[in-house]
């Protein structure tokens, strides 16, 4: 983890207004508003890497409401676009997302089902894929 954290800060872009990273609270109030928890490797995530802006995909973001990456609204769009209730969005890319399982494992949802696309961890998940992009 902390190997893949140093590379998304080497790789994270200057912007003119940078995101911020939630504290553990505003992560409880998400929890209580999706009516589901967290998984641990994506809280780390959220907590320590959630403010990094690069490549051409974006992940969700916890700090600010108004932002089009701000996890409930993403969770909100995949469930009604039917994305199985017991899996956390990651990252929407071309209305296909990444998604986290209760127990970490990152899963591929295209295209109305789950494809045999998965990662280890949300770590892997940001060196395999987010780095890549």
């Amino acid at each position: 983890m902390d190997e893949v954290l140093d590379l998304l800060r080497e790789h994270n872009e200057p912007v003119p207004v940078p995101l911020e990273l939630p504290d553990e609270d505003r992560l409880v109030e998400i929890e209580e508003e999706l009516l589901l928890p967290i998984p641990r490797e994506m809280r780390s995530f959220l907590l320590e890497a959630s403010d990094v802006i690069y490549g051409s995909i974006e992940p969700v973001t916890a700090a600010d409401p108004y932002s089009h990456t701000y996890l409930p609204e993403v969770t909100a769009v995949a469930w009604e676009q039917g994305v199985p209730r017991y899996l956390m969005p990651l990252c929407e890319v071309d209305g296909s997302y990444y998604c986290v399982e209760q127990d970490g494992e990152v899963v591929f949802w295209r295209d109305g089902e789950l494809t045999d696309e998965t990662w280890p961890s949300v770590w892997h998940w940001a060196r395999d894929v987010w780095l890549e992009s």
